[in-house]
């Protein structure tokens, strides 16, 4: 029989909860959020880089399809959790109960992949009874969670990409104030942006 693998986002909590867990558990951490948008032309896999939406890694005209790559500085841990895994025989996803942290259970189950039972294990403090607890009422990833995170995170990419450097431009044009700024106003220009 394996260990189960419990993954957390911090390489503190991870410490800390290994400790409480004792023997048969093995904690490590995902340190952060593991895939992203890409973020250079680089980071864009071989098979999509003619695409036109490639830039920004999100497909408008197939249901704003986003493209997910493990970020550079995780590969190596990516590789670690892996190999972790198969000598599980259950994973527990312990990461943040909240948008981000679901998202990064969700994406952890996409790069793993596991062929073990997986649990979604939440707590709200660091203390041996919480994490008991959590352990024996585990439950199933939030997708609407998962949800929510990917289409904050599209849309920031969307329009945060294609739009900042347009208002920085705007900004550094000298529209980012005029009469009445001090007290707050913005001036018709400002607005308008």
């Amino acid at each position: 029989m394996g260990d189960a693998l419990v993954i957390v986002e911090s390489p503190a909590k991870a410490k800390t909860i290994a400790g409480y867990l004792g023997d048969g558990f093995v904690v490590e951490s995902s340190i952060g959020h593991v895939r992203d948008l890409p973020m250079r032309a680089s980071d864009v896999p071989a098979a999509y880089k003619g695409e036109p939406w490639a830039k920004t890694g999100v497909d408008v005209d197939n249901d704003f399809k986003p493209l997910y790559v493990v970020n550079a500085d995780k590969k190596q841990q990516m590789a670690n959790l892996k190999r972790l895994l198969k000598k599980a025989d259950v994973l527990y996803l312990a990461t943040d109960e909240d948008r981000e942290g679901e998202a990064i259970a969700w994406h952890l189950l996409e790069v793993l992949n596991p062929k073990v039972p997986v649990h979604r294990m939440v707590f709200h403090e660091i203390t041996k009874g919480a994490i008991t607890e959590a352990l024996d009422n585990t439950r199933e990833l939030d997708r609407r969670l998962v949800d929510a995170q990917e289409t904050r995170r599209i849309l920031d990419r969307l329009y945060g990409y294609e739009l900042s450097p347009v208002l920085w431009r705007m900004i550094g044009a000298g529209l980012s104030g005029g009469p009445g700024a001090e007290r707050g106003h913005p001036d018709d220009r400002g607005a308008r942006a």
